[in-house]
C-alpha cells in the first residue's frame, strides 16, 4: 500500500470521523449481549465428534508464526491459561457448533484461534483488533464468534460482517453456512441484487459490502438494534478505498453501544492502527509476530517480453500449462481483462474474465465456476487479489505489474496477488510479464522491497520456456 496514498485517504476519512460518529444519536443501549440461544454455551459435545474429526485432514497448514496478545485490561496476564485453548471443547461450545467445526475438517484451533477465541467469546464481550494473514484461521474465528452470540429464538439481525468485495463477502457467508449447518441460523447477504426492495431482513447473520449494508440500514430493511457482533474484515483495504472507509464508519455508528466490534487487517501500518483504535476502542489485540509475510512456497519467475503484443503471444504459448491446475491472470484494467479473454476465446482457448463491472449474475456465476473447478483459467482485475481462497490455484500471472494510484510499484498488492497460489502450505508459481523499461523497473522495485528473488525465463524458445515452468510447478 502506498504510504502517500494511504495517508491522504486516511486524512480524508478522519476529517469526517467526528461528524460521522454523531450521525446516529438514537442508538439503543441494550443490555450486554450474552450467548443465550440454541448455540449458546453448554456442556461439551460427545467425544465421538472429536474422534471423527481426528480422522479428517485439517483445513489449516501447520503454523510457523508466533502470536502476541495485548489485553485491554492491563492488570490481566495475557499468558494466563484463561486466554489460550488447545481444543475446541475447552471453549464450552454448543454441540451443534462443534459438529459444524469438525464437519469443516478442523482438528484443533490454529495458533491465532488458540489465543483469539477465548478473548472473542468472553463475557461481557470485549472489542478485538486482530492482525492476520489469510490461511491462519481468522475467518473461522470471527464466524464462530458471530454464531456463538446469536439467540436463534429472535428473528432479527444479531451479527453483521463487512468485506471490501462481493466475492469475499460471499466466501465469508459460505463459511457461516458450513459452520452453522447444524444450527437454526438464518442468513442474508447484503450485496447488490440479494435483497428485494421493500423486503425486511429477519436473518440472524448478515454479511455484505459496506455500501449495500448501509443502504439497507438506511432504508430500514435491516434493524441493527439487536446486533451483538460487528465484524470488519480486510480493514486495511477498506481504508485504502476512501468510500469504503466512510461507509464502514456509518454502518458501525448504527450499532448498539454494547455491540462487540471485531476488526481484522492483514497489515497494521500506523494509520490503519489509528483507524482501528477509533472504530474499536478499549480492544484486546492479537498480532502475528512474523518477520515478514512468507512466500517461500511460491516460485517467482518473470518473462522478458519484447512488446505488449509479444506478451499475448507468450500467454497463449503457456495455455497448456495454465490448465494443469487452475490459474489466475491479473490485469490492471477491466478493459484489458475483457480484451485478452475475448482474443483467447476467439483463438479457441477456454477462459473467463472477472471484474467489478460485470452483471451481478455473471460475476457470481464466474467466480462460482472457478471455485468449483469447472473453469480453469480466470483473467481478473484486483477484485479477487485479496482473501479469496481457492486451493487448486497453482499458477498466478501478473500480466500487468500492480501499481499504486500514483503509479509506483505496489508491493503489497503483489503479495496478495501471488498469494492466491501456494495456499495453506501448498506449492505454487507466479510469473510476471515485463516488456519495457517501465514494467521491468516496477518489478525490480517490488523485488527490492520484498527482498525476494524473481528468476528470468527466456521467451525465445517455447519448448525450453515450457520446461522451465513445468519444473517449477513440480518442485
Amino acid at each position: 500500500m502506498s504510504t502517500d496514498k494511504s495517508d491522504s485517504t486516511f486524512d480524508a476519512i478522519t476529517s469526517k470521523l467526528a461528524s460521522l460518529t454523531n450521525d446516529d444519536k438514537s442508538k439503543k443501549t441494550d443490555d450486554t449481549a450474552k450467548p443465550n440461544g440454541d448455540a449458546a454455551k453448554s456442556p461439551p459435545a460427545a467425544e465421538s465428534s472429536k474422534a471423527k474429526a481426528g480422522e479428517e485432514e485439517s483445513n489449516l497448514r501447520e503454523s510457523n508464526y508466533d502470536v502476541t496478545v495485548t489485553l485491554a485490561d492491563q492488570q490481566a496476564d495475557p499468558n494466563s491459561p484463561l486466554y489460550s485453548v488447545k481444543t475446541f471443547e475447552e471453549l464450552n461450545l454448543h454441540e451443534d457448533l462443534l459438529k459444524g467445526i469438525y464437519g469443516m475438517k478442523y482438528q484443533k484451533p490454529s495458533k491465532i484461534q488458540e489465543r483469539a477465541l477465548p478473548l472473542l467469546l468472553q463475557n461481557p464481550p470485549r472489542n478485538m483488533i486482530g492482525q492476520s494473514q489469510s490461511g491462519t484461521g481468522k475467518t473461522a474465528a470471527f464466524v464462530l464468534t458471530m454464531l456463538s452470540r446469536v439467540d436463534f429464538s429472535i428473528d432479527k439481525p444479531q451479527a453483521i460482517a463487512l468485506a471490501p468485495s462481493r466475492e469475499l463477502a460471499r466466501q465469508i457467508m459460505d463459511v457461516v453456512r458450513l459452520m452453522g449447518k447444524h444450527t437454526k441460523v438464518k442468513l442474508c447477504e447484503a450485496i447488490p441484487g440479494a435483497v428485494q426492495r421493500g423486503e425486511k431482513v429477519s436473518a440472524h447473520v448478515v454479511v455484505g459490502t459496506p455500501g449495500k449494508m448501509f443502504d439497507l440500514i438506511k432504508a430500514r430493511a435491516i434493524d441493527t438494534s439487536n446486533v451483538k457482533v460487528f465484524v470488519l474484515d480486510e480493514a486495511d483495504n477498506m481504508l485504502d478505498q476512501q468510500s469504503l472507509g466512510e461507509q464502514s464508519i456509518r454502518v458501525k455508528n448504527t450499532m448498539p453501544k454494547t455491540c462487540q466490534l471485531v476488526l481484522f487487517s492483514a497489515t497494521f501500518p500506523d494509520n490503519v492502527r489509528d483507524f482501528a483504535g477509533r472504530l474499536a476502542p478499549s480492544a484486546n489485540e492479537i498480532r502475528l509476530k512474523q518477520e515478514e509475510l512468507s512466500v517461500d512456497a511460491i516460485k517467482q519467475l518473470y518473462m522478458d517480453c519484447k512488446s505488449e503484443e509479444h506478451k499475448y503471444e507468450v500467454l497463449v504459448d503457456l495455455y497448456s500449462l495454465l490448465t494443469i491446475g487452475q490459474s489466475i491472470i491479473f490485469c490492471a484494467k477491466r478493459e484489458t481483462a475483457d480484451r485478452i479473454a475475448k482474443k483467447m476465446t476467439d483463438d479457441g482457448h477456454k477462459v473467463d474474465s472477472l471484474h467489478g463491472k460485470l452483471e451481478l449474475a455473471d460475476r457470481d456465476a464466474t467466480i462460482d465456476a472457478f471455485r468449483s473447478g469447472k473453469s480453469k483459467v480466470l483473467i481478473s482485475t484486483n477484485v479477487i487479489a485479496r482473501g479469496i481462497d481457492i486451493m487448486q490455484v497453482t499458477l498466478v500471472i501478473n500480466y500487468d505489474m500492480p501499481v499504486t494510484a500514483d503509479g509506483k510499484a505496489d508491493a503489497e498488492t503483489y503479495l496478495h496477488r501471488i498469494g492466491r497460489t501456494g495456499r495453506f502450505g501448498r506449492k505454487g508459481v507466479s510469473i510476471n510479464f515485463v516488456h519495457d523499461k517501465s514494467s521491468w523497473q516496477l518489478m525490480h522495485d517490488i523485488e527490492t522491497a520484498l527482498k525476494c528473488d524473481i528468476t528470468r525465463v527466456q521467451t525465445e524458445d517455447a519448448e525450453e520456456m515450457e520446461k522451465t515452468i513445468k519444473d517449477a510447478l513440480k518442485s
